[in-house]
């Protein structure tokens, strides 16, 4: 019989080949593979963005592959339902009754392409599932799996035809991991595996690696990982911060710090700690609060970005020893 630190132990290894089986498909980006490890280990939601080409949907989408989860996909668009994602209430003639049919929501891995393609009233139908993890059609209140969690993605470049998502959505991502141009090795890579045959419609090779219930122990095995009263202390100063910095007119809400807190404990147990360093709370802040911020146009005017005023946050806020 496994014993919990056994199960810790295989779900860390299994977590471990999850990312190797992502770099299968998807070349150089190790960081964003992790922060959506993070994720799944939170039960957080993700915020991809990254400009068109730089294999956002492939990244999803290989790793559900590597994943013995449930899957799903839906492409935002501006005539895209509430409906069309949660699910609704359909007339059945022979029975002479209303039965729910489910959305693509009702699913454990969610990817939500290109999410800011899609109008408000669609996108707050997202409010309710990423928050509570239910779904409530015509009052009645129905549970979507577990665990449920959805990778969006989104284009930082593209304005036209496109609806900004509001900051009450925005708080809901755990992370907003951006995905960059690969470096000119990496994608000397890329090139020499599509020379090679590789098709990224085609996952075949990708085999399931990790489970639900790794995921589980895993969970439960971070949320063992021991946070010390001076690394709080850490977060909530970082926190406070923003919402005293002059070039932020939105800064970070506890909810923000709950994330970071949460974040860096994942990170620290697949770093193989069981406890959290200030640099961990350093590693994870940019991801975990860079969407939770918004700037002053003046300061926007002025070229500043959420990444370089958190940065100088870092570098002002003092680090326990």
């Amino acid at each position: 019989m496994s014993t919990p630190d056994s199960g810790a132990e295989h779900a860390l290894a299994a977590l471990g080949a999850l990312r190797t089986e992502v770099a299968k498909a998807v070349v150089g980006q190790d960081a964003v593979v992790t922060g959506l490890v993070i994720a799944l280990l939170c039960r957080g939601h993700v915020l991809l963005e990254g400009v068109p080409g730089v294999a956002k949907t492939l990244l999803v989408r290989t790793l559900s592959a590597a994943l013995s989860l449930g899957t799903k996909r839906v492409q935002f668009t501006p005539d895209l339902m509430p409906g069309d994602v949660t699910g609704s209430l359909i007339y059945d003639a022979r029975t002479a009754e209303f039965e729910f049919r489910e959305g693509p929501i009702f699913t454990n891995l969610l990817l939500a392409d290109e999410i800011n393609r899609t109008p408000p009233k669609t996108q707050a139908a997202l409010l309710e599932a990423m928050e509570e993890r239910q779904v409530t059609v015509e009052g009645s209140a129905r549970m979507l799996p577990d665990p449920f969690v959805v990778c969006a993605t989104q284009n930082p470049i593209e304005y036209e035809g496109t609806y900004q998502l509001p900051e009450a959505q925005l708080d809901r991502f755990l992370l907003k991991l951006t995905v960059p141009l690969p470096e000119r090795q990496q994608e000397m890579v890329v090139l020499e595996r599509h020379a090679l045959g590789f098709d990224p419609r085609d996952l075949s090779e990708i085999k399931p690696v990790a489970t639900a219930a790794d995921l589980a122990a895993g969970r439960a095995a971070a949320g063992e990982v021991h946070v010390a009263p001076e690394v709080i202390g850490y977060i909530v100063d970082l926190a406070r911060a923003t919402r005293q910095s002059p070039s932020l007119q939105l800064g970070v809400s506890p909810r923000g710090g709950t994330a970071l807190l949460g974040a860096a404990r994942a990170w620290a147990w697949l770093s193989g700690r069981q406890y959290v360093t200030p640099d961990d709370v350093k590693a994870l802040a940019r991801p975990a609060l860079r969407h939770r911020v918004q700037l002053r146009p003046e300061a926007e005017l002025e070229g500043a970005t959420a990444d370089g005023l958190l940065d100088g946050i870092l570098a002002s806020v003092p680090v326990p020893r």
